[in-house]
């Protein structure tokens, strides 16, 4: 009953900016579980250009409401149950970035793509002024590990031990790796760490009678932390096989055995 989705999604399509909130919310209220379900939107985006343009100064307390103004209308609610920031500049000072996100409008907070030590500092200021702060964080994570480096592109991040660590609750994305534990592999996790806990899944898989990409995402659900897998198909029997998963239960010994 959780969906995620963002401002900026389907920028990337001629007049798609906005697209999938719109989407989303016509088919959930369509169902009639639009006050029920937990939708979980971002805001504050850098530019996405031709389709998507914004501001060098993305993080703005006036660009942050006027996201959560056109969240809502797109939607079509007046409370967004959780919100992330999409991405984090690096610069803008936490309390100017926290300030607009104590709106009423909103339930909990999440920083989506933020390193360890910003969302720290944000909270540590949160907790000094009474306001709310990041409750959740948002990275991309999986059994494999992307071949780019995080300093590509700093707004950018992937799971680490740190995070780990950290502990606070994660939303995870790209949590099946793009295919990779089903066969398809994108170039993004290509190494031979990754071929080698791709074959432990699959040996694990055949074992306990489901299928690689359900152990990758049970692995998931097996860290030492709160963690929400996220993944997207338009295939009625991917689908089914992810939320299959959700059954699934890994022993410690399983979880560290995949790592290897």
């Amino acid at each position: 009953n959780v969906f995620d989705t963002a401002h900026c999604y389907a920028c990337w399509e001629p007049d798609g900016a906005g697209a999938s909130e719109r989407e989303l919310g016509r088919v959930l209220r369509q169902l009639g579980v639009l006050e029920t379900a937990i939708v979980m939107t971002k805001g504050g985006h850098p530019s996405l250009e031709p389709h998507y343009v914004r501001p060098a100064h993305f993080l703005g307390a006036e660009l942050i409401l006027q996201d959560i103004t056109e969240s809502c209308d797109q939607l079509g609610v007046n409370f967004l149950p959780v919100y992330f920031l999409h991405r984090d500049d690096g610069i803008t000072a936490v309390a100017e970035i926290l300030e607009p996100l104590q709106d009423t409008r909103l339930g909990l907070l999440g920083a989506s793509n933020w390193s360890v030590e910003r969302i720290q500092e944000a909270n540590d200021v949160a907790a000094t002024r009474g306001w709310k702060g990041f409750a959740l964080s948002q990275i991309q994570g999986s059994l494999a590990t992307p071949t780019w480096q995080p300093t590509a592109d700093p707004t950018v991040r992937y799971l680490t031990q740190e995070e780990i660590d950290f502990g606070l609750p994660l939303t995870l994305y790209s949590a099946t790796a793009s295919g990779y534990f089903a066969g398809r592999d994108s170039g993004l996790y290509k190494s031979p760490e990754n071929e080698a806990r791709r074959e432990r899944a699959k040996e694990l898989a055949a074992k306990r009678g489901v299928t690689p990409t359900q152990i990758a995402l049970a692995y998931l659900r097996s860290l030492p932390l709160p963690t929400l897998p996220l993944f997207s198909t338009s295939d009625k029997a991917h689908l089914q096989e992810c939320l299959g998963a959700a059954s699934l239960t890994l022993t410690a010994d399983e979880v560290q055995w995949l790592r290897g």
